[in-house]
């Protein structure tokens, strides 16, 4: 066998790739990748051509240490002969060999040879073919001379072909490094735009499904209920939001033209987004040319009236697929006249009404361009443009104002020439009266009550809100009443007194004709005493409830005890803790004011001086159910405290309200006719819907005669009674003082022709709201309703009728009213009988009115008698032993005669229980009575 080594191939057995070609080489010849086909088995033991002679052989030492077979044996291997007519190419690709796949049982060489592969195959740069006809040769050489290397089982895949620029293939594209990895191809981004177009959509479709219209959140929806005066300008508004909603009909073209110049004047011609309009406001704000929202008006409605102010990417989503489901479902007027109502104006102003009240006082009908673009600007910045509380921020505020006008005139809503004269329209004060301070708080209450307790608006309706109620309050008779007590009574306290810290003051006037309340007081503040004086039901009336007695006992043609009828002419005795009489429910005899006792008493004067003993056994004449009865259907309701059947009645122990007796004085005012009174004249919601009131129903509570005679006797009651002070209202006037139990509170009751009113000075301790005696208030010893009471009303009802002709009372009297007997007499003296309380009795009637035997009415009488004469006359009204010498009186003078005649017995001079025998001497303040009683004769209050 020859010394050199002969060629390895890959099928022949136990042989390893071949021996690589050394470093020189490759830098110097690079090798190529052999080719991966499969040749027959025969031509795979074909041996290589011998290598050229000359400086290509070469001889390859193994590294020490190798294993047979492989190219790391201690073998030498001498490269093969090459043909003299190849060329250097040639060579180079020959010599590269595909090396032998490793058994797999060699593992602790297989990192070895891979790394070689992989050096051999990087080692390869195929230099450019010079001529077809030689990189043809050296493809084919290649595909000769390159062995394809088994592949057996564990053992690596042979290396790929390299593509090449000469042989037909493409060559792998040249990676890109550096920083051009990191910009994206073309292709990468029409892929992104294309998906990223896809997702949006998708997205789109997913959220208009999803996202629902809500319902409106319960702020936009509160709104304030605006209380007016009868002359409609602006009383209160409750509430903690300042809104008033309108209809876009009852906002000024004007006004809406203004909101669309400064805020979107597209709005009519636009979708419900603008994404130019969003983009334009985002690069704005990111430049530093201010926060801008972007919203269309639409926008801007979805956030202000369904969705909260929080500014989250969740509510901008939200905003957005909700916008374009509202442009779709409503119209564009609609949206508008929400968005009007919605918008925030400042001065805690919700809606354009609101804002044109609060700035200007007018409403939202009402608003001209000028004012209509401040209110605009104003959408824009609240706080900051209103130039009252920022002064400092008046030319931006102005800027904008013009820029809101100039807006108008683009889109032609305002011609040059007007917009050319405009000045700018400075706002009103703020004011603080849209809270419940002063009497607005009160009054505010009471028109609640009513319409709630008369069925017109529930409670939860008020507390929603959106009502404007018109009230029946006058605003000049308001201001009167406040003023009257102010002067009268607020003034007068003092504050070191501690008595005047419990002084409190309720009022309440009636029209009553109408049965309007026209004006109430409730207190000296709704922030400070927070009960209404007017409206609560607390205090004792006191002996302002006596009218309803006498009104009962003729409106019932009532008699004494004895059988008289009741007239105010009746004497009655008057004296203190006298005990009632025909009352089965046990003993009862009330003491009079100061413990004073007046003996025989007319129903007048006994009204007068406001006589206890009097009036409680006149209810026990009339039947106390009766008198409740007639009090209720003057108007004191039914359910009132203490409004019980018993003889106390009469003494004011039912605690009715100062708005309920003054319905009742109203009813006495109004000849006997009742009406409910009312405080309310209009209501209507959100600005259009009027709510149905009920309709006012009268009655004859009492006839008219009970009306009047009443009437008749409480004229006496300013004219010479306790309620003097009255007399400084110039009009005629008729009026009763009452006072409470341990004089907790004063009272007076009184009317004219054209108004009723009642006045309350109570007493109650601001800390624990007992009630309290008002002995040493206003530095005096007591307060009774003939001071204060009568003073504020007095005031008052001047103030309140000024202006207005004064007119006497149109009365119908009961029979025998119309004339006056003498206040009081004095006690019977011995030989005295029969009936003196101005009655009717067998013979005579010495009250001045008519008797079966004539009249004395300051003139002759000719009375016959059954058993004897008397002849008698009357000196000053006094009473001698059985004659009368001058025939004359006090109060006139009587001439004249009577006839003889004997009595059937004789007088004994003395009275028992109210009972006299013998001969009767009548006496008169009125004139001269002669007559005989026979038999027993009681009289009232005697038996």
């Amino acid at each position: 066998m020859s010394d050199e080594p002969q060629p390895q191939h890959p099928n022949q057995g136990g042989g390893g790739p071949t021996e690589p070609p050394t470093a020189a080489e490759e830098k110097k010849n690079p090798p190529q990748p052999a080719t991966e086909e499969k040749r027959p088995a025969a031509e795979a033991k074909q041996p290589e051509p011998p290598a050229a002679a000359g400086p290509a052989a070469r001889t390859e030492q193994p590294p020490a240490g190798g294993k047979p077979g492989d190219e790391r044996t201690g073998e030498k291997r001498t490269a093969p002969p090459r043909a003299a007519a190849e060329d250097t190419h040639t060579r180079q690709l020959t010599a590269v060999t595909v090396p032998k796949a490793r058994p797999p049982a060699a593992t602790e060489n297989r990192q070895d040879a891979q790394d070689t592969q992989t050096r051999q195959l990087a080692a390869v740069r195929v230099p450019k073919a010079k001529t077809p006809g030689v990189a043809a040769a050296a493809t084919a050489a290649t595909a000769v001379t390159a062995p394809i290397a088994p592949t057996a089982p564990g053992a690596e895949p042979p290396a790929a072909d390299v593509p090449t620029n000469g042989g037909g293939k493409k060559m792998k594209r040249t990676k890109r490094t550096g920083w051009r990895r990191i910009i994206p191809t073309w292709r990468m981004m029409l892929g992104a735009f294309v998906l990223g177009t896809l997702l949006l959509v998708g997205l789109f479709f997913v959220g208009y499904s999803m996202v629902k219209i809500p319902a409106a959140n319960a702020f936009a929806t509160k709104q304030s209920n605006v209380y007016l005066y009868a002359d409609g300008s602006q009383l209160a508004r409750d509430g903690e939001v300042n809104r008033e909603n309108v209809t876009l009909a009852q906002v000024s073209a004007d006004a809406q033209h203004a909101v669309l110049a400064a805020e979107d004047r597209e709005f009519y011609n636009e979708s419900a987004i603008d994404p130019k309009a969003m983009l334009r406001a985002g690069w704005n704000t990111a430049t530093g040319k201010g926060t801008q929202s972007g919203s269309t008006i639409t926008q801007q409605y979805v956030k202000n009236y369904y969705l909260a102010q929080e500014q989250t990417v969740t509510r901008k989503v939200k905003e957005f697929f909700i916008a374009i489901k509202l442009d779709r479902n409503e119209s564009k007027d609609k949206i508008l006249e929400g968005y009007l109502n919605t918008s925030y104006f400042g001065r805690n102003a919700y809606g354009i009404q609101a804002a044109a009240q609060a700035y200007y006082g007018v409403d939202a009908t009402d608003l001209d361009p000028a004012r209509a673009a401040y209110l605009a600007a104003l959408v824009n910045a609240p706080s900051e443009y209103d130039v009252v509380a920022h002064p400092e921020n008046k030319a931006s505020a102005v800027a904008r104002w013009n820029y809101v006008l100039d807006g108008m005139v683009k889109k032609g809503w305002l011609t040059e020439s007007k917009r050319a004269g405009m000045k700018f329209p400075m706002p009103r004060e703020q004011t603080v009266s849209t809270g419940m301070s002063g009497q607005r708080g009160y009054i505010v209450n009471a028109v609640n009550d009513y319409l709630i307790k008369n069925k017109i608006v529930d409670s939860d309706a008020l507390e929603a809100g959106g009502y404007r109620i018109t009230t029946t309050l006058q605003k000049s008779r308001q201001n009167a009443f406040v003023k009257a007590v102010d002067d009268k009574l607020i003034s007068q306290l003092n504050k070191k007194n501690k008595v005047d810290t419990y002084v409190r003051a309720g009022g309440a006037s009636v029209d009553p004709k109408t049965g309007k309340v026209v004006a109430m007081y409730g207190g000296i503040d709704y922030v400070k005493q927070y009960t209404n004086g007017a409206t609560r039901g607390d205090f004792q009336v006191g002996s302002t409830f006596k009218p309803f007695v006498f009104a009962s006992a003729v409106d019932n043609g009532s008699t004494t005890q004895s059988g008289q009828t009741i007239t105010p002419n009746t004497y009655y005795d008057g004296t203190n803790k006298r005990a009632v009489q025909g009352w089965p429910g046990g003993a009862y005899a009330p003491e009079n004011e100061d413990e004073k006792s007046y003996g025989k008493i007319t129903v007048r004067k006994a009204t007068d001086l406001s006589v206890n003993s009097v009036y409680a056994q006149m209810a026990v004449d009339v039947g106390p159910s009766k008198v409740k009865q007639t009090a209720v259907d003057l108007g004191i309701p039914s359910g009132t405290k203490d409004l019980q059947p018993y003889p106390s009645i009469a003494l004011g122990t039912a605690t009715a309200s100062v708005l309920d007796m003054a319905e009742a004085y109203a009813t006495l005012a109004n000849h006997g006719r009742h009406g409910t009174y009312t405080m309310v004249d209009k209501v209507t919601r959100d600005g259009t819907q009027e709510i149905k009131l009920p309709e006012a129903a009268t009655k004859q509570a009492v006839s008219r005669q009970a009306a009047d005679t009443t009437t008749s006797i409480l004229q006496s009651v300013v004219d010479n009674g306790t309620a003097t002070a009255a007399q400084a209202a110039g009009r005629p006037a008729a009026g009763k003082t009452g006072t409470a139990e341990e004089d907790t509170a004063a009272w007076f009751a009184g009317y004219t022709p054209d108004l009723a009113t009642v006045v309350s000075v109570m007493g109650q301790d601001p800390v624990t709201a007992a009630h309290k005696s008002l002995y040493g208030a206003l530095g005096l010893a007591r307060i009774n309703g003939g001071g204060a009471p009568t003073e504020i009303w007095a005031q008052y009802t001047k103030a309140a009728l000024k202006g207005t002709t004064a007119s006497d009372f149109d009365l119908d009297l009961q029979a025998g009213a119309e004339t006056v007997a003498p206040g009081t007499q004095a006690p019977a003296t011995p030989g005295t009988g029969g009936q003196d309380n101005g009655g009717t009795t067998d013979q005579g009637q010495d009250n001045g009115g008519t008797t079966d035997g004539g009249t004395g009415n300051g003139g002759t009488t000719d009375g016959s008698t059954t058993a004897g004469t008397t002849d008698g006359s009357t000196t000053d009204g006094s009473t001698t032993a059985g004659t009368t010498t001058s025939g004359t009186t006090t109060s006139g003078t009587s001439t004249g005669t009577t006839t003889s005649g004997t009595d059937s017995g004789t007088s004994t001079g003395t009275t028992t229980d109210g009972s006299s025998t013998g001969t009767t001497n009548g006496t008169g303040d009125g004139g001269t009575i002669t007559g005989t009683t026979a038999g027993d004769n009681s009289g009232f209050g005697f038996q």
